[in-house]
C-alpha cells in the first residue's frame, strides 16, 4: 500500500510544479524535493517490478497451475476413456464368453439328452424281445400289403422281424438262423371242402381222369368223400395206393394239371389259385429279411412242390425246402425189393411210387422231419389247426436259443370264405397256448385275386361216368359182404 502512494505523489509532483511557476522556491528546497522525488519514483518503479514479477510469477503459477488441471483432466478422461474402452471390451469379452458358455452348455445338454435317449432306447431294446411297434412306426409306417393297418398279427410280426434284423437288439438273429415255417393247406391256401387240394386231386384221378388205373375200393373211397371227412392216416394211405406204378416226374406232372381245374365252391378260381394274397405277402416279407422259408404240409412232399412251385411264393421256397407225407420210392423194376440196399440206381432209371406209405406229416411228426430236414429250431411258425399246435410248440420251446413266434390262422370269414370258426372262441384258445391268432375276416384286406368270389354252394357232387359209379358200388357191397361174414 505504501509503494502505491509513492507513486501516485510521485506523478503528482510535476503537476504541482507547473502549476507553481509563479511563486520562487528556495534551490535548496527544490533540490530535496527533487531528490525526494527521484528517490520516490526509484522506489515506485521497483515496486513496480516487484508486483510485475509478482503478478508473472502468479500467472506463471495460475498457468502451471491450469495445465496441470488440464493434463490432470486429461489425463483423467483418457483414463476414463481407457476405462471405460477396457470396460467395454472386458464386457464384450464376458459376454462373448457367456454365449460360447451358454451355447457350449446347450451343446452339452442336447448331446446329454440324445445320449440319454440312446441310453433309454438301447434299455429298452435290453428288456424287450421285440422293438416297440409305435417307435417304429413314428421313423417311418411299416405294414405289409392286404393286411389291415389296425392288425395286431400283423403288427407283432413287424415288431418280431425288425428286431431280428437290427444287430443292436437283443433279440437280433443271426441270417442263417432265420427260419420261418408254414403249413399249407389252410394256412398258406385254401382247404374248405370242396378245395382242399389233394383230396379234391385223388377224386379226381379215381372219377373222372384215370378210373382205368385204380381198383374199385378206391372209386368207392372217393365217392365217399364228403364234406366233414377225416384228412388222417388212413385216407393218405389210399392216396399212395392210388399213384401206384407212377414216377415222381408223373405225379409232380398231374399235380400241376389238376391244379388248372376250377373249383366248383368259388367263382373264377382254379385249385392253383387258392393261395391267400396276405400270406403270400407274409412270405415275401419274410424273404426279404433274409429269411429262409419252409414248407411243412400234410399233403404229399412231391404234390406239395408242384403247388408251390406254381404259385404265388415260387421265387422264395426253392424244392428242397418242403417237407410233406411221404410216399414209398423205389427204383423201376425193383417194387418188390425188400430194401433200397438191395440194389443200386443206373443211368436212366426212373423212380416211382410203389403203393406203400412211410408217414403223414401231422401233429408230432412235423416236429419230427422239421428237425430231421431242417437240424434247428424254427423262430417263426405259422398253422391253422390242432395238427400244427407241435410244430407251434417245437419253436416256441424254452430251448430255443433265440426270440420265437408262432400263428393260427382263423378261418372265421364266411362270406369271402367258407369259414365256420368262431373267433372269439378260436383266439382265446390259441392264445392260452402262446399263439397269435389272425383274422381271415378281420385281418385281411382281400384274401383271393380280383374276380374270385364265393360261390353260392360249397359242395357239389362230382361228375362221375355212370359205369365207373355201378362198379364202385358194386365193390362197395362186395366188401361189406365179406366184413360180414369174416
Amino acid at each position: 500500500m505504501k509503494k502505491l502512494i509513492s507513486l501516485m505523489l510521485a506523478l503528482a509532483l510535476p503537476l504541482s510544479i507547473t502549476a507553481c511557476n509563479s511563486t520562487s522556491i528556495p534551490a535548496s528546497t527544490t533540490a530535496a524535493a527533487v531528490e525526494e522525488t527521484t528517490e520516490a519514483a526509484a522506489e515506485t518503479e521497483e515496486a513496480s517490478k516487484d508486483e510485475e514479477t509478482t503478478e508473472a510469477a502468479t500467472t506463471a503459477e495460475e498457468t502451471t497451475k491450469a495445465e496441470t488441471t488440464k493434463a490432470e483432466e486429461t489425463t483423467k478422461a483418457e483414463t476414463s476413456k481407457a476405462e471405460e474402452t477396457t470396460a467395454a471390451e472386458t464386457t464384450k469379452a464376458e459376454e462373448t464368453t457367456t454365449a460360447e458358455t451358454t451355447k457350449a452348455e446347450e451343446t452339452t445338454t442336447e448331446a446329454k439328452t440324445t445320449a440319454k435317449e440312446a441310453t433309454v432306447t438301447e434299455s429298452d431294446s435290453t428288456e424287450n424281445k421285440v422293438i416297440n411297434f409305435d417307435e417304429i412306426r413314428s421313423e417311418k409306417t411299416v405294414t405289409i400289403p392286404e393286411w389291415d393297418p389296425s392288425s395286431k398279427a400283423m403288427q407283432s410280426l413287424v415288431e418280431f422281424v425288425s428286431a431280428s434284423v437290427d444287430e443292436n437288439s437283443k433279440s437280433y438273429i443271426p441270417v442263417k438262423d432265420r427260419i420261418a415255417v408254414f403249413d399249407m393247406d389252410g394256412t398258406l391256401t385254401c382247404e374248405t371242402f370242396f378245395t382242399y387240394y389233394d383230396t379234391c386231386m385223388f377224386i379226381s384221378y379215381c372219377l373222372e381222369d384215370h378210373p382205368e388205373k385204380v381198383s374199385d375200393d378206391l372209386k368207392q373211397a372217393a365217392l365217399e368223400l364228403k364234406p366233414g371227412y377225416t384228412a388222417g392216416e388212413a385216407l393218405a394211405r389210399k392216396f399212395a395206393k392210388a399213384y401206384a406204378g407212377m414216377t415222381v416226374k408223373e405225379l409232380y406232372d398231374y399235380a400241376v394239371e389238376f391244379g388248372q381245374k376250377k373249383t366248383p365252391s368259388f367263382n373264377n378260381m382254379r385249385y392253383l389259385d387258392g393261395f391267400y394274397l396276405p400270406m403270400v405277402e407274409v412270405v415275401k416279407y419274410l424273404y426279404d429279411n433274409d429269411y429262409t422259408i419252409y414248407v411243412v404240409s400234410g399233403t404229399e412232399r412231391t404234390t406239395t412242390r408242384a403247388i408251390v412251385a406254381n404259385s404265388p411264393i415260387s421265387e422264395y421256397v426253392s424244392p428242397s425246402h418242403v417237407i410233406g407225407t411221404e410216399f414209398e420210392v423205389k427204383v423201376k423194376g425193383n417194387e418188390e425189393v425188400p430194401s433200397n440196399m438191395d440194389f443200386k440206381y443206373k443211368n436212366g432209371d426212373e423212380l416211382v411210387l410203389t403203393g406203400g406209405f412211410i408217414q403223414k406229416n401231422l401233429n408230432a411228426n412235423k416236429t419230427i422231419w422239421i428237425e430231421r430236414e431242417i437240424g434247428q429250431y424254427p423262430v417263426l411258425a405259422f398253422g391253422n389247426s390242432g395238427s400244427d399246435t407241435s410244430m407251434m410248440n417245437y419253436a416256441l420251446d424254452e430251448r430255443n436259443p433265440y426270440p420265437a413266434q408262432a400263428y393260427m390262422v382263423v378261418a372265421d370269414d364266411d362270406v369271402r370264405e367258407w369259414g365256420t370258426q368262431k373267433w372269439d372262441e378260436k383266439s382265446a384258445d390259441y392264445e392260452k397256448q402262446g399263439y397269435i391268432p389272425i383274422s381271415m375276416k378281420n385281418d385281411f384286406v382281400n384274401i383271393y385275386p380280383e374276380g374270385i368270389t364265393r360261390a353260392d354252394v360249397q359242395y357239389h357232387e362230382p361228375e362221375v361216368n355212370a359205369a365207373v359209379t355201378e362198379t364202385a358200388e358194386t365193390s362197395a357191397e362186395t366188401t361189406a359182404e365179406t366184413q360180414k361174414a369174416a
